[in-house]
């Protein structure tokens, strides 16, 4: 297998219609397709199963179809999730090419800035989780030595400090100031304002036009949602910094879909 097909293969979890339930598009009918493969180790996570890669990898051919299979009467966004979908650029960047004219949306942990540089140009929006280091566990690198395994991002190190992922997130926040983008902010209960300080500072630096979007944590793995007045604490200081704040959980959860 060359190496050239191999980067733009990567394996697929699942390709599927649903309700986008977060960030700017939420509501929006849009056609998903999860990527397996995930370093990080976020203690929230709603998908755990698409960390380690289990499916065979496929090409972006093939998945282009499935996702022409699900649309109905007309064309939808596509969003591409995961997992890490900056594990595999070149797989993101050649199905961005395949779905054309659609728009693809881009959702991703924000923790890996040259391979969001290789996907910028082909992708519509992205939507930027700007986590909190003390929300992880330390991350687990998927082997670069595996075909299968569909780690592609130039085997880009995963920020395992406060001052590593500092470092991705100025990148990543100067990579996407005035495109179509925005930020996630994921709070779980426990965190205060100060907990957010630096990554609003780095926003208010570098990207102060990013919509900022307050997500209260769906509780799991033993993980608390925030009280109301953490909520309403978070957001004053987002709005005191002159940013422009909406509060969304996931609707999706709500409405209970995939």
């Amino acid at each position: 297998m060359s190496t050239v097909r191999t980067a733009t293969r990567a394996p697929v979890l699942a390709v599927f219609a649903s309700i986008q339930g977060e960030g700017a598009f939420v509501g929006e009918p849009q056609v998903f397709v999860r990527l397996e493969g995930c370093p990080l180790r976020c203690r929230w996570c709603d998908t755990p199963a698409s960390w380690v890669p289990t499916s065979s990898p496929e090409e972006p051919a093939a998945v282009a179809a499935r996702v022409a299979a699900l649309e109905g009467a007309r064309p939808r966004t596509v969003s591409i999730t995961g997992g890490e979908p900056l594990m595999h650029p070149e797989f993101v960047r050649e199905l961005a090419r395949e779905l054309a004219p659609r728009r693809v949306h881009l959702e991703t942990a924000a923790a890996h800035p040259r391979a969001l540089g290789r996907v910028l140009d082909v992708v519509a929006h992205v939507s930027l989780d700007l986590k909190l280091p003390a929300d992880l566990d330390e991350p687990v690198e998927l082997s670069p030595d595996s075909d299968e395994s569909g780690s592609q991002g130039g085997h880009e190190p995963s920020p395992r400090d406060a001052v590593s992922w500092r470092a991705a997130r100025r990148d990543v926040l100067a990579q996407v100031r005035g495109r179509d983008a925005c930020g996630k902010l994921v709070l779980a209960g426990g965190r205060t304002p100060v907990d957010f300080a630096v990554v609003l500072d780095d926003v208010v630096e570098l990207a102060p036009k990013l919509p900022l979007i307050v997500q209260p944590v769906t509780p799991m793995h033993g993980v608390a949602a925030p009280s109301a007045d953490e909520l309403h604490a978070l957001v004053e200081d987002v709005r005191a910094r002159d940013l422009l704040v909406r509060v969304l959980p996931q609707v999706h959860r709500a409405l209970r879909l995939p």
